[in-house]
């Protein structure tokens, strides 16, 4: 009896690694998310806006979840075969066309995925001095129907810059329109502003409506 489950037990350990062997996945889609051929600037933490890809001929329907970055681009791992690629519903600064993108996977693909954003943020400019901080930006409705909820400010200490991650948030909600902007903060009374050795700036655009902001690129200004 001793040695038939001897053997049971080296037959399941046997199996257990033949599983373990299997390839992993080493092939890669990458790409960004872009309007008109411009990289749209998005959160990037705590897996705010995320992608979802679909391989058909499974049993597994449950789609693969990627994530995107503050600079609009993402990356994912998988194996080679034919997926769908869609914004998730709801999820993001952009119209909810869910909208399919077609990716055959043989080594690496690259895609770029184009959305119609709300409002995107054009020439802006980012002003740090010892008692206020300065940004002066466009806003371009590209959507009609679109309405501005708030602008957001902000400053951090890293390069990841958005409406959770900073060490100062200031939230405009008047006088805001289409067109150039000029706001100002008092960072006078800023203890973490003022004691950072290096600071980076972003300005976010809000939509009436939508769960995330578009924002502009970041700049070092210290």
């Amino acid at each position: 009896m001793k040695k038939i489950l001897f053997i049971t037990i080296i037959g399941l350990l046997l199996i257990s690694c033949g599983k373990d062997n299997y390839d992993s996945p080493s092939s890669i889609i990458e790409g960004k998310i872009t309007y008109q051929g411009e990289t749209l600037g998005l959160r990037g933490t705590g897996e705010a806006i995320k992608l979802q890809l679909y391989q058909d001929g499974y049993d597994k329907k449950d789609p693969v979840a990627v994530y995107v970055g503050q600079d609009g681009s993402f990356r994912s791992v998988l194996f080679n075969g034919e997926y769908k690629l869609v914004t998730s519903d709801r999820n993001g600064p952009w119209k909810n066309s869910r909208d399919t993108t077609y990716i055959s996977l043989k080594g690496k693909a690259t895609v770029e995925l184009e959305v119609i954003p709300y409002f995107t943020i054009t020439n802006e400019t980012l002003k740090l001095n010892d008692n206020s901080y300065e940004i002066t930006f466009d806003i371009n409705q590209i959507v009609k129907e679109a309405k501005i909820a708030k602008v957001i400010l902000l400053l951090s200490k890293t390069t990841f810059v958005d409406d959770a991650n900073n060490i100062l948030r200031q939230d405009i909600t008047d006088n805001i329109k289409v067109g150039n902007n000029t706001f100002y903060v008092d960072i006078s009374d800023n203890e973490n502003v003022s004691k950072a050795k290096a600071l980076f700036g972003r300005v976010g655009v809000l939509t009436e409506g939508a769960d995330q902001a578009i924002y502009s690129k970041i700049e070092r200004l210290r």
